[in-house]
């Protein structure tokens, strides 16, 4: 059975998107911002659009409007090569969300331009790191036979990204295991802090009253700068 984006993806999908009843021009101002009705006869900036983003040789202008029921079936016929796509072309594993943030990348830019990506050969190499980086890239549309940037796409870039970041890594089989670092806090400082916060100075604090709050916060203070200040040399170190 062919893998399909879930249901998050979708939800994202369909709120960039947005569901036009009637076809516009997809140059035709930023996401979100009302559209304006393409009649027969006026020119096309961009591409004719209608639905959830549903191009091609049914969306003129002066085509009749559709139900929202008709824009979600397309959207799902338009999104299957998508999604067969992302599902041959990526050899490494992907969480639900980075699946479905590469088919809304695919989606948009077009199976062609996803398949011969940079993207796609990095993350194959099992860099998944540049995956956000890349997606970053393809922020310029066409207008009036030129391309320029537009900041609709390059919000919609960091929309997949952040999708993508909420898929977490996951590493295939044929990746190398990434290096660990050492941690940043020890459990040589964590003794200095315990002993700082639980050690005797702590058992002359008063129990009760102002003076004992007073008191226990300046500790605390104290305790922390201990600990600042002995990461600090082990980074010197």
């Amino acid at each position: 059975m062919a893998r399909s984006i879930n249901a998050t993806s979708e939800t994202a999908l369909k709120q960039w998107e947005s569901f036009i009843p009637f076809v516009y021009d997809d140059a035709d101002g930023k996401p979100g911002l009302k559209k304006t009705r393409l009649r027969p006869g006026m020119k096309v900036r961009g591409t004719a659009t209608q639905g959830y983003g549903h191009t091609g040789p049914d969306v003129y202008p002066g085509a009749p409007d559709i139900t929202e029921e008709q824009g979600v079936a397309w959207l799902r016929k338009d999104l299957d090569p998508c999604e067969r796509a992302v599902a041959t072309a990526v050899k490494v594993d992907l969480t639900d969300n980075q699946f479905g943030a590469l088919v809304m990348f695919a989606f948009n830019a077009g199976i062609g331009a996803f398949k011969g990506s940079t993207l796609l050969k990095k993350l194959n190499q099992g860099n998944y790191a540049a995956v956000p980086g890349e997606l970053a890239k393809w922020n310029k549309t066409t207008i009036d036979g030129m391309k320029v940037v537009s900041n609709g796409l390059v919000n919609r870039r960091a929309a997949e990204a952040g999708l993508w970041a909420r898929g977490g890594f996951i590493q295939s089989s044929g990746t190398p295991a990434l290096k660990q670092g050492a941690p940043l806090i020890s459990k040589d400082a964590l003794a200095v802090g315990t002993a700082a916060l639980s050690g005797g100075s702590l058992q002359f604090v008063p129990t009760t009253g102002p003076i004992a709050y007073a008191l226990g916060a300046i500790l605390v203070a104290a305790a922390c700068v201990l600990l600042w200040n002995y990461i600090q040399k082990r980074r010197e170190a």
